[in-house]
């Protein structure tokens, strides 16, 4: 009988013990769940605009003190995370001492790392004025990264660059303003204007 009681005891006591652990995980569980709804809800408000600006402008200084690009847009949406700016109809020029100006437009742009990378989308036109003995140059393609402060841009998205009369197509692109270098990739066609009759 004494056993049994025992037994029973120990039974009682397990199951007892079980549950305590059971409703204890649950509000555990509870708990982690609600921090990580908050957490998710904290980070999403952390990443919404700090600033928007329409119809703008901004001139970036070299180091002799003269501009070096201007960055102007419709619209810059800038958010706080990763110190990120979007912006709608970007338009990026180009200026240095002794070079032809060069204009970039597109649909829509990225600025990020640290304002030292321009990232634009859809519609990527360039335009290189006529300097000396260079002719001026059109460039198109669906995308381009440029780095303004080094003077170069590269895509990966094909495109199609007309200078001179000559066209030129290919897979890919690099190119320095400064040394006014253009390197195609991949495959691709020049087609050169026929030769003036003397």
């Amino acid at each position: 009988m004494r056993k049994e009681k025992t037994a029973h005891r120990w039974q009682l006591g397990l199951t007892l013990t079980a549950g305590v652990l059971l409703a204890c995980g649950s509000f555990w569980l509870v708990q982690l769940l609600n921090r990580s709804a908050d957490d998710l809800q904290a980070d999403l408000r952390a990443n919404e605009p700090d600033y928007i600006i329409e119809r703008f402008s901004a001139v970036r200084m070299g180091r002799d003190g003269k501009p070096s690009y201007i960055v102007s847009g419709d619209k810059l949406v800038h958010r706080p995370l990763g110190d990120v700016s979007d912006i709608e109809q970007p338009v990026v020029r180009g200026m240095g001492e002794g070079r032809p100006p060069l204009d970039i437009h597109a649909a829509r742009a990225r600025v990020d790392e640290n304002n030292t990378r321009v990232t634009l989308k859809d519609n990527v036109r360039v335009e290189r004025a006529a300097n000396g003995k260079s002719a001026a140059m059109v460039m198109t393609t669906q995308a381009m990264t440029v780095y303004p402060d080094e003077d170069r841009m590269e895509t990966d998205q094909p495109v199609q660059v007309q200078q001179g009369g000559a066209t030129m197509t290919a897979q890919g692109m690099r190119a320095n303003n400064a040394t006014r270098e253009v390197h195609l990739q991949g495959r691709g066609a020049i087609v050169l204007p026929p030769k003036a009759q003397p």
